[in-house]
């Protein structure tokens, strides 16, 4: 019966965030469906954690622009998320509540929604926030490289110190509105794991490539900002931004479900 409402309202947030330049067609269309998913079998509990995600990431995404000047080189794609980027940083939320509606019993499955959502948040705040960090980032597989801000695989104090406020934000509201406060330790260091393992495929697996023009690694292929073609310097093709938030999600999942069985 709430499937319906679920879709409407699925719809209205997707013309929203579309008519705010959140998504684009594409994303839209991918956030309307994932939606419908989530607001339709899980209801409203489910709907609040999704929007606590959607709503802050759209937040920050267009806070401190001024600070983010000249980073949009680095990343594959803009604020306007696509759907790659939906179900990249959705799509396993989305599994977990259809399986909601096939094991509605099983309080794991809120867990596991819970974490992958915590996960994909804390990487959120994490690379919109981390530009504040004073100093430049350090790469995560070796601590002692100093690298440019926006670069994949680069981890700073400030950074960490978000992706741990954003899982513990959904940890927040996934215990709350369960009433079981046991969740919340548990759906925040998943998050943060989730997070940290982002970073951890960013720096090595991850496809990376150069701007021979502007002299720069980037995420963006097969143009640069300038125009100019870029040349793959590192990880796997196959393995783009869009797949790295995927498995952030699902990694989130892995550590929770560890963490229950305890």
């Amino acid at each position: 019966m709430q499937l319906l409402p679920g879709f409407l309202l699925a719809i209205l947030i997707a013309f929203l965030a579309y008519k705010a330049r959140n998504l684009n067609h594409s994303g839209a269309v991918a956030a309307a469906f994932t939606g419908t998913i989530i607001f339709g079998v899980g209801g409203l509990p489910w709907a609040i954690l999704l929007l606590t995600f959607f709503i802050t990431s759209s937040l920050l995404s267009r806070a401190f622009k001024k600070r983010k000047q000249g980073l949009d080189e680095k990343f594959s794609k803009g604020h306007e998320r696509d759907a790659g980027q939906v179900f990249g940083n959705g799509g396993i939320a989305a599994f977990f509540a259809a399986l909601h509606y096939f094991i509605p019993n099983e309080p794991w499955v809120w867990v596991a929604f819970a974490a992958s959502l915590a996960a994909v948040n804390a990487d959120t705040w994490a690379t919109e926030l981390g530009v504040l960090n004073p100093s430049p980032p350090r790469m995560i597989t070796d601590l002692r490289k100093v690298v440019e801000k926006g670069t994949s695989g680069g981890i700073s104090l400030v950074g960490t110190l978000a992706s741990l406020a954003g899982s513990a934000l959904i940890a927040f509201f996934a215990s709350l509105l369960t009433g079981n406060w046991s969740l919340f330790p548990v759906v925040t260091l998943s998050g943060l794991a989730g997070s940290l393992f982002d970073s951890l495929l960013g720096g090595t697996f991850q496809s990376m490539y150069y701007c021979p023009t502007d002299k720069k690694e980037t995420e963006k292929h097969p143009l640069h900002t300038c125009g100019t073609e870029t040349i793959h310097i590192r990880g796997w093709k196959w393995l783009n931004n869009d797949l790295v938030n995927f498995s952030c999600g699902a990694f989130g999942v892995a550590i929770a479900m560890l963490l229950i069985t305890i």
